[in-house]
């Protein structure tokens, strides 16, 4: 009964930590918030029938591999993408400061993700991979099936694209009156 009661504190604790940001993550892919929400159920069931031993050292690798698979998945049965709209987005708040930090933040950061959604879709998704679910290269080479290089590569144009726009508009922002 131990064994049980601390495989369930450990799926619990992963659910806590991990189900927001999955859940983004798979909405993204989906571009729908009920789909993804299914994907992250089936996620979580799956990591039910998981020994603790074979994934507890790589859990946040295993749990995004699993759902961007199953969520892309769905996406092949459905035959359609839809990007989520920022009202969807901002649904599943982080854990991190309170709601006027959260504004700020969300005001400052609201144009680099209109630019980011410019980028190609393979440098989207490693860079918000990267910078919003914080997974290393050797995680995102391993859910993505790409090469740490190309990881590494893709996010280095991605940003390099990233500031060089931003840099671009912010000089034409400053030069109108």
């Amino acid at each position: 009964m131990s064994d049980n009661h601390d495989k369930a504190e450990w799926v619990r604790a992963a659910l806590d930590k991990h189900a927001g940001p999955l859940t983004r993550y798979a909405a993204r892919i989906t571009g729908d918030l009920d789909r993804a929400r299914d994907v992250v159920q089936d996620t979580f069931l799956r990591l039910c029938g998981e020994e603790r031993s074979r994934v507890d050292n790589h859990l946040a690798e295993w749990l995004f591999t699993v759902c961007r698979h199953r969520a892309l998945d769905v996406v092949r049965k459905e035959h359609r993408v839809q990007p989520l709209d920022q009202t969807e987005v901002n649904a599943y708040p982080s854990r991190e400061p309170g709601p006027a930090t959260e504004a700020e933040r969300r005001d400052a950061c609201g144009h680099i993700l209109r630019v980011l959604d410019m980028l190609p879709a393979n440098q989207q998704e490693v860079i918000r991979l990267k910078f919003q679910d914080g997974l290393s290269y050797r995680e995102i080479s391993r859910i993505t099936r790409l090469s740490v290089s190309n990881v590494g590569f893709l996010i280095h144009t991605g940003i390099k694209t990233l500031r060089q726009r931003l840099k671009a508009e912010f000089e034409v922002d400053v030069k109108t009156p």
